[in-house]
């Protein structure tokens, strides 16, 4: 056999095996094209999402980023309503702070400040009635897009 028909053959093993796993991993659970990026509708604006679903992920937050792209937040997903106390530390950039529940806007904390060192310990923020979902934002879009108690934010691939 020459090396071009080599060459040919292991060409056509290849393109056979790929073939069979483009069919085969969806069947045994995975997923080859990537999930879309959740994403929360507030008044027909578009937020891309970060989740937060560990215990770990909810106590660091944002406060690992540096800044935040206007369109894109982090949401906190709890699964029942309680009152969830949130708080500045470590944060590097303003918020909005948004409680929901059951979708429905129940707290605003609008242009939440960074805590400044002479301040002690950051400020906490409740809610005003139990929440199962909190979502955090840039400061000033809940202004900007007129969110107000009350109004319903949806969710696009994305489920609880």
């Amino acid at each position: 056999m020459s090396n071009l028909s080599k060459v040919v053959v292991a060409i056509l093993v290849l393109l056979f095996l790929a073939g069979i796993g483009f069919f085969l991993l969806p069947k045994l659970g995975y997923n080859i094209i990537p999930p879309e990026k959740p994403i929360a509708v507030i008044k027909n604006q578009k937020i891309e999402l970060f989740i937060a679903r560990s215990q770990k992920d909810k106590e660091i937050g944002l406060s690992s980023y540096k800044n935040l792209p206007n369109n894109q937040g982090m949401l906190f997903p709890f699964g029942k309503p309680g009152y969830y106390s949130f708080w500045m530390k470590n944060m590097k950039f303003p918020i909005d702070i948004i409680y929901l529940n059951n979708n429905k806007v129940v707290t605003i904390y609008e242009n939440v400040k960074v805590p400044t060192a002479s301040e002690g310990s950051p400020p906490i923020y409740n809610p005003t009635a139990p929440s199962d979902t909190v979502l955090e934002i840039n400061a000033g879009l809940s202004k900007k897009y007129n969110l107000k108690t009350g109004d319903t934010i949806t969710y696009e691939n994305f489920s609880g």
